[in-house]
């Protein structure tokens, strides 16, 4: 993959999440169960989340010099699993799997990235992205480790 600019990096990461708001908003609107169809409309708007940021951040060199970085706990659960395709009536520990293994792909997409180029400004736009897709990684994996903790109970 070849970038000419920030804002062509920045393009690309927008295109992304937007396919990723499209699919969990196709997966709500199939949805079966309330609690299925809240939950991905949840994904959805995390998702738009990233556009947004990513958005201000187009060309705006001083948000991007401004951005905090903190450290981002990875739990690693997606690392153990196989990735699954959707299918109605998937139970919901199926479901966090499939939204895990997505963000992790695109934590390793702009990790890749962001070790491919040599231009400091593209590093740190993919480090951005990094961080953010880490986020949502970990509070996917928070959310299904507490759902399986609830089964036990």
């Amino acid at each position: 993959m070849e970038f000419g600019s920030i804002d062509e990096i920045l393009s690309f990461a927008v295109d992304k999440e937007e396919e990723a708001v499209a699919f969990y908003l196709a997966l709500a609107k199939e949805a079966t169960r309330a609690s299925l169809k809240e939950t991905f409309e949840r994904f959805a708007k995390e998702e738009e989340k990233h556009v947004a940021l990513l958005s201000d951040i187009s060309g705006n060199k001083e948000k991007i010099d401004s951005y905090e970085f903190k450290k981002v706990t990875d739990l690693k659960i997606s690392d153990y699993m196989v990735e699954v395709e959707y299918e109605e009536g998937m139970p919901m520990p199926e479901i966090l799997k499939l939204a895990m293994k997505r963000e992790e792909k695109a934590v390793k997409l702009y990790s890749m990235l962001a070790d491919q180029t040599d231009n400091a400004d593209a590093k740190k736009v993919f480090t951005i992205l990094v961080q953010e897709e880490s986020k949502h990684k970990l509070g996917l994996e928070s959310m299904y480790d507490d759902y399986l903790a609830d089964q036990d109970n």
